[in-house]
């Protein structure tokens, strides 16, 4: 039988964030069952079990348009660690920070910037 949304969305969530993306769902469900429902779903559900992109470049598609938007801290924190387990470098993430400089202007690079640098100080893949 195939899965169903929820269970592939939540099979995929694991996959990219382990418990810390259970751990952000658990946070949801205290407060809007549906939203975890829903965080669930459709983003891992459906666009992320389609074909076409791995999970490496869609990671990185990801933090590029967290980074774009500029006030997304903590689900760009969230998806850089995704990134970083599905085996993307802390330089391509590096990279791709960069390049929004250009099409959503320094201060949203420079906070997509200090947020990679939490996140690689966390992880102990810089000296602070």
């Amino acid at each position: 039988m195939a899965a169903t949304r929820y269970e592939a969305g939540l099979a995929k969530l694991k996959e990219i964030d382990g418990a810390a993306g259970e751990a952000v769902i658990d946070s949801l469900r205290t407060i809007a069952p549906d939203l975890a429902r829903y965080t669930i779903e459709f983003p891992f559900g459906d666009i992320y079990q389609r074909p076409g992109l791995d999970l490496k470049s869609r990671e990185l598609a990801t933090v590029s348009a967290l980074t774009a938007l500029g006030h997304c801290a903590p689900q760009l924190k969230v998806h850089i660690h995704g990134a970083l387990n599905v085996g993307v470098t802390p330089e391509q993430i590096v990279e791709v920070i960069i390049q929004m400089a250009v099409y959503a202007g320094f201060p949203a690079a420079l906070n997509g910037m200090t947020a990679a640098k939490e996140v690689f100080s966390e992880r102990r893949l810089i000296e602070t």
